[in-house]
């Protein structure tokens, strides 16, 4: 995105990559639909990135959501809001559109080097590459990536490149990431790969609606994911202090407790109590998850069976690493850049991306963060150079 800001204003461009094709992340973004962003008023849109909003906000509101639409739009993409307010292409896939995207870059002039892992600045502060090649461009824009998804380039490895020139890097750690359960044999042979859904999922005061995944290790998905912030520092905090962290899971957001109590009590008397449970609406996977929870068999008392239903609760015993995550929180400080994302450290040198410290969850959230950066990074060296 950098780059078709750059070139578009006239400048020789050259992208360096070090795999041996280019967007590969945002392939596998496109594995699930590509979600460039989405259509929620901006105020709400923001909250999604949590610490770091103050300073993403600006650079979100210099290129929004819309702005994204119409640029996937002028490429032939055909975006479109879906239900939940998700902006896709109507392919549901990112390879159409990345094909017409580079297209529009070589149409540009854009040039682009695979195979060219950048190292650091040799000697005389040119950009060095694997291999011996060195470049002197006027300005650089590093996006170099996370830590998630290391398999797909971005490993991270910068982090010490930038940190021995004096840039403050704050330590990797897994966002939008499942987390572990101690799920019984039984329950993880039967359930592992299926939806739970609609569910609602709390932690302390915060809770979010939507669908878990019940993975071999535990839970994953949209809802999860939306936590998983919180629920990493929970986790963090607990291994510290030995207490004990619990995701508290309403498997029938759509019924309050006495209603649901309601439909339990009209079960024939000596039903089993999954027989009435399937017959108030809860799945097979939604009661064996009730039997995890509570460890011991469940209550026979439609309002007491009602309550285990609003608010099973699972013990979360650990988190899933950087190579399971889809994005990572950490990278350079926002103290560490000024108002163009430029490296106060490395004047001519900025920085976009999941280089940055922010996480934000699911959503589209995530590559609006990084367009919006990468339009950012480039009006900067626009800037720098007037």
């Amino acid at each position: 995105m950098a780059a078709e800001q750059l070139a578009e204003a006239g400048w020789a461009v050259t992208v360096y990559d070090k795999m041996p094709s280019v967007g590969r992340k945002f392939l596998m973004a496109g594995r699930g639909g590509l979600n460039l962003t989405h259509v929620e008023p901006l105020e709400q849109f923001l909250r999604r990135y949590g610490p770091a909003r103050e300073r993403v906000a600006a650079l979100i509101e210099a290129f929004p959501p819309l702005a994204l639409w119409a640029w996937a739009d002028q490429l032939g993409a055909e975006a479109f809001e879906g239900s939940s307010g998700r902006v896709f292409p109507k392919a549901m896939k990112a390879s159409p559109l990345l094909r017409a995207w580079l297209a529009r870059l070589d149409g540009l002039g854009v040039q682009f080097r695979t195979r060219a892992a950048w190292r650091g600045w040799d000697e005389t502060g040119a950009l060095l590459f694997e291999g011996g090649e060195t470049a002197r461009p006027d300005a650089t824009v590093l996006a170099l990536g996370g830590a998630s998804w290391p398999r797909l380039g971005s490993d991270g490895g910068w982090a010490a490149l930038l940190a021995a020139r004096g840039v403050e890097v704050a330590p990797f750690a897994p966002s939008n990431v499942g987390f572990n359960v101690a799920w019984s044999e039984t329950f993880r042979d039967r359930f592992a790969g299926q939806p739970v859904k609609p569910v609602a999922l709390t932690l302390g005061e915060e809770t979010v609606r939507g669908e878990a995944m019940v993975a071999r290790y535990g839970l994953e998905g949209g809802a999860v994911y939306a936590l998983s912030a919180r629920l990493r520092e929970a986790v963090e905090a607990a291994a510290k202090s030995g207490a004990k962290v619990e995701l508290s899971l309403d498997l029938a957001p759509d019924q309050s407790v006495e209603a649901l109590a309601a439909k339990l009590a009209k079960g024939r008397l000596g039903d089993p109590v999954t027989n009435r449970l399937r017959k108030a609406g809860l799945s097979p996977v939604a009661i064996g998850i009730m039997r995890e929870a509570r460890g011991v068999a469940l209550p026979p008392e439609p309002a007491r069976l009602a309550r285990v239903a609003k608010a099973a609760r699972l013990p979360i015993t650990g988190v899933q690493g950087l190579e399971r995550a889809i994005s990572s929180a950490g990278g350079v400080a926002w103290d560490a850049v000024d108002e163009h994302l430029m490296l106060k450290a490395i004047p001519g040198v900025f920085v976009a991306g999941e280089m940055l410290d922010w996480e934000a969850p699911t959503g589209g959230y995530l590559l609006q963060g990084c367009f919006a950066t990468g339009v950012a990074a480039a009006r900067g060296v626009l800037a720098r150079a007037h």
